[in-house]
Protein backbone atom coordinates (compact mmCIF):
# COMPACT_ATOMS: atom_id res chain seq x y z
CA UNK A 1 0.00 0.00 0.00
CA UNK A 2 0.40 3.44 -0.70
CA UNK A 3 0.85 4.74 2.52
CA UNK A 4 2.06 8.02 2.16
CA UNK A 5 -1.06 8.45 -0.39
CA UNK A 6 -3.47 7.46 2.48
CA UNK A 7 -1.65 9.91 5.13
CA UNK A 8 -2.18 12.97 2.33
CA UNK A 9 -5.72 12.11 2.59
CA UNK A 10 -5.81 13.24 6.39
CA UNK A 11 -5.62 16.90 6.84
CA UNK A 12 -4.62 16.49 10.09
CA UNK A 13 -1.96 14.79 9.98
CA UNK A 14 -0.01 17.76 8.38
CA UNK A 15 -0.58 20.04 11.40
CA UNK A 16 2.16 20.53 13.89
CA UNK A 17 1.43 20.19 18.23
CA UNK A 18 4.07 21.82 20.44
CA UNK A 19 5.96 23.09 17.19
CA UNK A 20 6.24 19.28 16.79
CA UNK A 21 4.92 17.25 13.76
CA UNK A 22 1.98 15.89 14.72
CA UNK A 23 2.61 12.08 15.60
CA UNK A 24 -1.34 10.46 16.38
CA UNK A 25 -1.30 7.24 18.49
CA UNK A 26 -4.62 7.54 19.86
CA UNK A 27 -6.71 6.13 17.22
CA UNK A 28 -8.59 3.50 19.93
CA UNK A 29 -10.35 7.06 21.56
CA UNK A 30 -11.07 7.97 18.48
CA UNK A 31 -9.39 8.33 14.38
CA UNK A 32 -8.80 11.34 12.46
CA UNK A 33 -11.16 11.86 8.87
CA UNK A 34 -10.05 11.58 5.33
CA UNK A 35 -10.65 14.51 3.47
CA UNK A 36 -13.58 12.23 1.98
CA UNK A 37 -15.69 12.16 5.01
CA UNK A 38 -14.95 15.72 5.63
CA UNK A 39 -16.90 16.46 2.14
CA UNK A 40 -19.45 14.10 2.40
CA UNK A 41 -20.85 15.79 5.84
CA UNK A 42 -19.72 19.41 4.54
CA UNK A 43 -21.94 18.08 0.86
CA UNK A 44 -25.15 17.55 3.05
CA UNK A 45 -25.36 20.52 4.97
CA UNK A 46 -24.43 22.90 2.30
CA UNK A 47 -26.75 20.81 -0.56
CA UNK A 48 -29.56 18.94 0.90
CA UNK A 49 -29.94 19.88 4.31
CA UNK A 50 -33.18 18.73 5.35
CA UNK A 51 -35.42 16.37 7.91
CA UNK A 52 -35.91 13.03 6.57
CA UNK A 53 -38.62 10.91 5.90
CA UNK A 54 -41.79 13.43 6.33
CA UNK A 55 -41.18 16.01 3.84
CA UNK A 56 -42.64 15.94 0.50
CA UNK A 57 -40.25 18.98 -1.14
CA UNK A 58 -37.39 17.74 -2.89
CA UNK A 59 -33.84 18.35 -0.33
CA UNK A 60 -36.25 16.20 2.07
CA UNK A 61 -36.90 13.74 -0.84
CA UNK A 62 -32.86 14.19 -1.67
CA UNK A 63 -31.94 13.91 1.86
CA UNK A 64 -33.89 10.71 2.74
CA UNK A 65 -32.98 8.78 -0.07
CA UNK A 66 -29.30 9.62 0.77
CA UNK A 67 -29.73 8.83 4.54
CA UNK A 68 -31.25 5.30 3.73
CA UNK A 69 -28.62 4.77 0.63
CA UNK A 70 -26.05 5.01 3.69
CA UNK A 71 -28.01 2.12 6.08
CA UNK A 72 -27.80 -0.17 2.75
CA UNK A 73 -24.11 0.53 2.22
CA UNK A 74 -23.92 -0.25 6.40
CA UNK A 75 -25.66 -3.63 5.55
CA UNK A 76 -23.74 -4.39 3.03
CA UNK A 77 -20.34 -3.21 4.99
CA UNK A 78 -21.24 -5.84 7.85
CA UNK A 79 -23.36 -8.62 5.91
CA UNK A 80 -26.41 -7.84 7.63
CA UNK A 81 -29.24 -9.90 5.91
CA UNK A 82 -32.15 -6.97 6.09
CA UNK A 83 -31.27 -3.55 5.50
CA UNK A 84 -33.91 -3.07 9.20
CA UNK A 85 -31.28 -4.83 10.80
CA UNK A 86 -28.91 -2.07 11.02
CA UNK A 87 -30.68 0.60 14.07
CA UNK A 88 -28.68 4.31 13.82
CA UNK A 89 -27.75 5.50 16.98
CA UNK A 90 -25.02 7.74 18.63
CA UNK A 91 -22.54 5.42 19.15
CA UNK A 92 -21.50 2.39 20.76
CA UNK A 93 -22.38 3.49 24.28
CA UNK A 94 -26.06 4.32 23.46
CA UNK A 95 -26.26 1.09 21.62
CA UNK A 96 -25.59 -1.21 24.37
CA UNK A 97 -27.61 0.98 26.85
CA UNK A 98 -30.24 0.52 24.59
CA UNK A 99 -29.67 -3.15 24.15
CA UNK A 100 -29.68 -3.32 28.11
CA UNK A 101 -32.61 -1.49 28.10
CA UNK A 102 -34.94 -3.05 26.22
CA UNK A 103 -33.52 -6.53 26.09
CA UNK A 104 -33.78 -6.44 29.51
CA UNK A 105 -37.19 -5.89 29.80
CA UNK A 106 -38.40 -8.24 27.15
CA UNK A 107 -36.21 -11.31 28.03
CA UNK A 108 -34.89 -10.74 32.01
CA UNK A 109 -36.66 -11.91 34.78
CA UNK A 110 -35.18 -12.33 38.71
CA UNK A 111 -32.80 -14.55 38.83
CA UNK A 112 -31.27 -14.60 35.62
CA UNK A 113 -27.52 -14.52 34.65
CA UNK A 114 -25.78 -12.21 32.51
CA UNK A 115 -21.82 -12.68 31.35
CA UNK A 116 -19.22 -9.79 31.01
CA UNK A 117 -15.59 -10.24 31.28
CA UNK A 118 -12.83 -8.65 33.06
CA UNK A 119 -11.49 -6.86 30.23
CA UNK A 120 -14.75 -4.74 28.93
CA UNK A 121 -14.97 -0.68 28.56
CA UNK A 122 -16.92 0.24 31.36
CA UNK A 123 -19.65 1.15 28.81
CA UNK A 124 -20.17 -2.36 28.60
CA UNK A 125 -20.33 -3.34 32.75
CA UNK A 126 -22.56 -0.54 33.66
CA UNK A 127 -25.67 -1.07 31.38
CA UNK A 128 -26.27 -4.78 32.71
CA UNK A 129 -25.13 -3.36 36.07
CA UNK A 130 -27.94 -1.57 36.42
CA UNK A 131 -30.30 -4.06 34.54
CA UNK A 132 -29.09 -6.66 36.80
CA UNK A 133 -30.54 -4.05 39.88
CA UNK A 134 -33.73 -3.50 38.03
CA UNK A 135 -34.58 -7.04 37.55
CA UNK A 136 -32.63 -8.70 40.51
CA UNK A 137 -30.53 -10.78 38.08
CA UNK A 138 -26.83 -11.59 38.33
CA UNK A 139 -23.99 -10.19 36.19
CA UNK A 140 -21.05 -13.23 36.03
CA UNK A 141 -17.82 -12.14 34.90
CA UNK A 142 -15.10 -14.09 32.94
CA UNK A 143 -11.94 -14.00 34.19
CA UNK A 144 -8.77 -12.52 31.92
CA UNK A 145 -5.48 -14.11 32.87
CA UNK A 146 -1.94 -12.37 33.11
CA UNK A 147 -1.21 -12.04 29.48
CA UNK A 148 -4.37 -10.44 28.54
CA UNK A 149 -5.93 -13.39 27.51
CA UNK A 150 -9.78 -14.78 28.49
CA UNK A 151 -10.20 -18.00 30.25
CA UNK A 152 -12.10 -20.15 27.72
CA UNK A 153 -12.84 -22.82 30.42
CA UNK A 154 -13.83 -20.33 33.24
CA UNK A 155 -15.96 -19.10 30.63
CA UNK A 156 -17.75 -22.25 29.03
CA UNK A 157 -18.00 -23.44 33.73
CA UNK A 158 -20.23 -20.20 33.51
CA UNK A 159 -22.57 -20.70 30.80
CA UNK A 160 -25.51 -22.77 32.05
CA UNK A 161 -29.54 -22.73 31.48
CA UNK A 162 -29.83 -19.42 33.24
CA UNK A 163 -27.46 -17.37 31.19
CA UNK A 164 -29.83 -15.36 28.67
CA UNK A 165 -27.04 -13.19 27.72
CA UNK A 166 -23.08 -12.79 26.88
CA UNK A 167 -21.76 -9.16 26.28
CA UNK A 168 -18.06 -8.84 25.21
CA UNK A 169 -15.97 -7.11 23.75
CA UNK A 170 -13.96 -8.22 19.93
CA UNK A 171 -11.06 -6.55 20.81
CA UNK A 172 -10.06 -5.02 24.15
CA UNK A 173 -9.32 -1.54 23.98
CA UNK A 174 -7.10 -1.73 26.93
CA UNK A 175 -4.88 -4.60 25.90
CA UNK A 176 -5.66 -4.94 22.62
CA UNK A 177 -6.83 -9.08 22.60
CA UNK A 178 -9.05 -10.39 20.12
CA UNK A 179 -11.27 -12.55 21.66
CA UNK A 180 -12.35 -15.71 19.75
CA UNK A 181 -16.05 -14.26 19.57
CA UNK A 182 -17.02 -16.97 16.85
CA UNK A 183 -16.46 -19.66 19.78
CA UNK A 184 -18.22 -17.70 22.23
CA UNK A 185 -21.17 -17.49 19.99
CA UNK A 186 -21.24 -21.01 19.07
CA UNK A 187 -20.99 -22.32 23.01
CA UNK A 188 -23.58 -19.50 24.04
CA UNK A 189 -26.34 -20.52 21.57
CA UNK A 190 -25.64 -24.36 22.42
CA UNK A 191 -27.05 -23.14 25.72
CA UNK A 192 -29.45 -21.18 24.40
CA UNK A 193 -28.19 -17.75 25.59
CA UNK A 194 -27.91 -14.85 22.90
CA UNK A 195 -24.63 -12.77 22.27
CA UNK A 196 -23.80 -9.41 21.83
CA UNK A 197 -20.33 -8.49 20.46
CA UNK A 198 -19.16 -4.69 21.09
CA UNK A 199 -17.04 -4.13 18.29
CA UNK A 200 -16.03 -0.55 18.60
CA UNK A 201 -12.43 -1.53 18.66
CA UNK A 202 -12.48 -3.97 16.04
CA UNK A 203 -14.78 -2.70 13.09
CA UNK A 204 -11.77 -0.44 11.37
CA UNK A 205 -9.18 -3.28 12.18
CA UNK A 206 -11.16 -6.56 10.66
CA UNK A 207 -13.56 -7.25 8.18
CA UNK A 208 -17.34 -7.95 9.82
CA UNK A 209 -19.82 -10.81 8.50
CA UNK A 210 -23.13 -11.01 11.14
CA UNK A 211 -24.71 -14.16 9.03
CA UNK A 212 -21.13 -15.67 9.05
CA UNK A 213 -20.78 -14.76 12.87
CA UNK A 214 -24.23 -15.95 13.71
CA UNK A 215 -24.03 -13.56 16.35
CA UNK A 216 -27.60 -11.86 17.97
CA UNK A 217 -26.16 -7.80 18.58
CA UNK A 218 -23.80 -6.52 17.74
CA UNK A 219 -22.59 -2.47 17.98
CA UNK A 220 -20.04 -0.30 16.73
CA UNK A 221 -19.23 3.84 16.21
CA UNK A 222 -18.27 5.70 13.10
CA UNK A 223 -15.68 7.88 15.14
CA UNK A 224 -13.10 4.77 15.81
CA UNK A 225 -13.31 3.80 11.72
CA UNK A 226 -12.20 7.60 10.37
CA UNK A 227 -16.07 8.36 10.52
CA UNK A 228 -17.74 11.45 12.17
CA UNK A 229 -18.72 11.95 15.91
CA UNK A 230 -21.68 11.40 17.12
CA UNK A 231 -23.03 8.36 15.10
CA UNK A 232 -23.13 4.55 15.38
CA UNK A 233 -24.92 1.30 14.73
CA UNK A 234 -26.80 -1.30 16.50
CA UNK A 235 -27.31 -4.93 14.28
CA UNK A 236 -29.82 -7.21 15.79
CA UNK A 237 -31.64 -9.93 14.47
CA UNK A 238 -35.12 -9.29 12.80
CA UNK A 239 -36.70 -11.73 15.23
CA UNK A 240 -35.34 -10.57 18.16
CA UNK A 241 -35.78 -7.25 17.36
CA UNK A 242 -39.53 -7.75 16.71
CA UNK A 243 -39.76 -8.60 20.56
CA UNK A 244 -38.24 -6.02 22.14
CA UNK A 245 -40.16 -2.49 22.99
CA UNK A 246 -38.49 0.54 21.45
CA UNK A 247 -36.03 2.12 24.14
CA UNK A 248 -37.02 5.87 23.30
CA UNK A 249 -40.30 8.04 22.45
CA UNK A 250 -41.38 10.38 20.56
CA UNK A 251 -41.32 10.92 16.66
CA UNK A 252 -40.55 9.05 13.94
CA UNK A 253 -40.87 5.86 15.69
CA UNK A 254 -44.28 5.67 16.36
CA UNK A 255 -47.02 4.21 13.93
CA UNK A 256 -50.52 5.90 15.22
CA UNK A 257 -50.49 8.30 18.23
CA UNK A 258 -54.13 9.22 20.66
CA UNK A 259 -54.60 9.74 23.89
CA UNK A 260 -55.64 6.26 24.70
CA UNK A 261 -53.17 4.11 23.24
CA UNK A 262 -50.19 4.34 20.86
CA UNK A 263 -48.77 1.69 18.16
CA UNK A 264 -45.22 1.65 17.24
CA UNK A 265 -43.42 1.91 13.59
CA UNK A 266 -41.96 -1.01 11.87
CA UNK A 267 -37.90 -1.85 11.84
CA UNK A 268 -35.73 -0.02 12.09
CA UNK A 269 -37.91 3.09 12.85
CA UNK A 270 -39.24 1.99 16.33
CA UNK A 271 -35.51 1.89 17.33
CA UNK A 272 -34.59 5.53 16.21
CA UNK A 273 -36.63 8.02 17.94
CA UNK A 274 -36.51 11.79 17.31
CA UNK A 275 -34.35 13.64 14.10
CA UNK A 276 -31.45 11.28 13.18
CA UNK A 277 -27.50 12.38 12.67
CA UNK A 278 -28.10 12.36 9.06
CA UNK A 279 -24.84 14.15 8.00
CA UNK A 280 -23.27 11.97 10.53
CA UNK A 281 -24.75 9.09 8.31
CA UNK A 282 -23.49 10.17 5.34
CA UNK A 283 -19.63 10.99 6.90
CA UNK A 284 -20.48 7.32 7.88
CA UNK A 285 -20.62 6.10 4.44
CA UNK A 286 -18.05 7.99 3.49
CA UNK A 287 -15.71 6.26 6.16
CA UNK A 288 -16.97 2.87 4.61
CA UNK A 289 -16.01 3.57 1.57
CA UNK A 290 -12.43 4.56 2.50
CA UNK A 291 -11.97 1.24 4.48
CA UNK A 292 -13.39 -0.52 1.46
CA UNK A 293 -11.23 1.16 -1.31
CA UNK A 294 -8.17 0.26 0.44
CA UNK A 295 -9.50 -3.44 1.70
CA UNK A 296 -9.73 -4.37 5.59
CA UNK A 297 -7.86 -7.79 4.57
CA UNK A 298 -4.66 -4.91 3.78
CA UNK A 299 -5.60 -3.03 6.11
CA UNK A 300 -5.36 -5.75 9.49
CA UNK A 301 -2.28 -7.23 7.30
CA UNK A 302 0.01 -3.10 7.83
CA UNK A 303 -1.14 -2.78 11.08
CA UNK A 304 -0.46 -6.60 12.23
CA UNK A 305 3.31 -5.40 10.57
CA UNK A 306 3.18 -2.38 12.40
CA UNK A 307 2.33 -3.95 15.97
CA UNK A 308 4.96 -6.63 15.33
CA UNK A 309 7.18 -3.93 14.37
CA UNK A 310 6.63 -1.78 17.45
CA UNK A 311 6.38 -4.59 20.01
CA UNK A 312 9.75 -5.61 19.01
CA UNK A 313 11.37 -2.66 19.21
CA UNK A 314 9.49 -1.16 22.47
CA UNK A 315 10.49 -4.51 24.38
CA UNK A 316 13.69 -3.51 23.58
CA UNK A 317 13.74 -0.23 25.64
CA UNK A 318 14.98 -1.13 29.96
CA UNK A 319 12.02 -0.35 32.40
CA UNK A 320 9.62 -0.67 29.98
CA UNK A 321 6.14 -3.34 30.78
CA UNK A 322 3.99 -4.44 28.37
CA UNK A 323 0.07 -4.56 29.50
CA UNK A 324 -1.72 -7.22 27.45
CA UNK A 325 0.33 -10.13 25.80
CA UNK A 326 -2.15 -11.82 23.83
CA UNK A 327 -1.11 -13.92 21.13
CA UNK A 328 -3.68 -12.96 19.49
CA UNK A 329 -3.71 -9.24 19.55
CA UNK A 330 -5.23 -5.92 17.39
CA UNK A 331 -3.24 -2.61 17.06
CA UNK A 332 -2.97 -1.19 20.84
CA UNK A 333 0.33 -1.25 22.61
CA UNK A 334 -0.65 -0.08 26.41
CA UNK A 335 2.41 -0.26 29.10
CA UNK A 336 4.30 1.33 31.82
CA UNK A 337 7.85 2.86 31.92
CA UNK A 338 10.03 2.41 35.45
CA UNK A 339 7.75 4.39 38.09
CA UNK A 340 6.50 7.11 35.74
CA UNK A 341 3.35 7.98 36.49
CA UNK A 342 1.32 7.63 32.64
CA UNK A 343 -0.12 10.90 33.02
CA UNK A 344 3.64 12.49 33.93
CA UNK A 345 4.76 10.36 30.80
CA UNK A 346 1.53 11.67 28.41
CA UNK A 347 2.49 14.99 29.22
CA UNK A 348 5.96 14.52 28.41
CA UNK A 349 5.32 12.88 25.02
CA UNK A 350 2.36 15.64 24.24
CA UNK A 351 5.30 18.32 23.94
CA UNK A 352 7.05 16.43 21.81
CA UNK A 353 3.90 16.25 19.44
CA UNK A 354 2.83 12.46 20.32
CA UNK A 355 -0.35 11.79 21.06
CA UNK A 356 -0.96 8.74 23.27
CA UNK A 357 -3.42 7.99 25.73
CA UNK A 358 -3.13 8.12 29.41
CA UNK A 359 -5.79 6.66 32.46
CA UNK A 360 -7.85 3.30 33.13
CA UNK A 361 -9.58 3.90 29.73
CA UNK A 362 -12.78 3.58 31.11
CA UNK A 363 -11.50 0.11 32.31
CA UNK A 364 -11.62 0.44 35.72
CA UNK A 365 -11.46 -3.53 36.53
CA UNK A 366 -8.88 -4.95 34.37
CA UNK A 367 -6.82 -2.26 36.06
CA UNK A 368 -7.66 -3.00 39.12
CA UNK A 369 -7.14 -7.10 38.75
CA UNK A 370 -3.49 -5.64 37.78
CA UNK A 371 -2.73 -3.92 40.70
CA UNK A 372 -1.44 -0.62 38.26
CA UNK A 373 -3.37 3.08 38.33
CA UNK A 374 -3.69 2.95 34.66
CA UNK A 375 -1.63 2.66 31.46
CA UNK A 376 0.37 4.39 28.65
CA UNK A 377 -1.68 3.25 25.54
CA UNK A 378 -0.54 3.59 21.66
CA UNK A 379 -3.00 2.81 19.37
CA UNK A 380 -1.98 2.35 15.69
CA UNK A 381 -4.31 3.18 12.83
CA UNK A 382 -3.46 2.73 9.14
CA UNK A 383 -1.79 5.99 8.52
CA UNK A 384 0.79 5.08 11.32
CA UNK A 385 4.42 4.48 9.80
CA UNK A 386 7.39 2.72 11.25
CA UNK A 387 8.41 5.89 11.57
CA UNK A 388 6.13 7.12 13.88
CA UNK A 389 7.10 4.09 16.50
CA UNK A 390 10.37 5.33 16.12
CA UNK A 391 10.10 8.60 16.85
CA UNK A 392 7.88 7.11 19.54
CA UNK A 393 10.65 5.15 21.39
CA UNK A 394 12.76 8.25 20.97
CA UNK A 395 10.19 9.89 22.84
CA UNK A 396 9.91 7.48 25.72
CA UNK A 397 13.48 7.27 26.07
CA UNK A 398 14.12 11.40 26.45
CA UNK A 399 10.86 10.85 29.08
CA UNK A 400 12.82 8.11 31.19
CA UNK A 401 15.94 10.44 31.48
CA UNK A 402 13.95 13.74 32.76
CA UNK A 403 12.82 10.96 35.76
CA UNK A 404 16.22 9.53 36.39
Amino acid sequence: MDIQNIRNQFPILSRKVNNKPLIYLDNSATTQKPQSVIDAVSNYYTQINSNVHRGVHQLSQLATDAFEEARKSVQEFINAKEHHEVIITKGTTESINMLAWSFGEAFIKEGDEILVSEMEHHANIVPWQMLCERKKAKLKVIAVDENGVLKMQEFANLLNSNTKIVSIAHISNTLGTINPIKEIIDKAHKLGALVHIDGAQAVAHTALDMQELDVDFYSFSAHKMYGPMGIGIFYGKEQLLNKMPPYQYGGEMIDQVSFTKTTFNELPYKFEAGTPNVGGMLGLQAAIKFLSDIGLDQIKTYEDELLNYATLELQKIEGFRMIGNSPHKASVLSFLLDEIHPFDAGTILDQLGIAVRTGNHCAQPIMDKMGIPGTIRASLAIYNTTEEIDALILGIKKTQQMFL
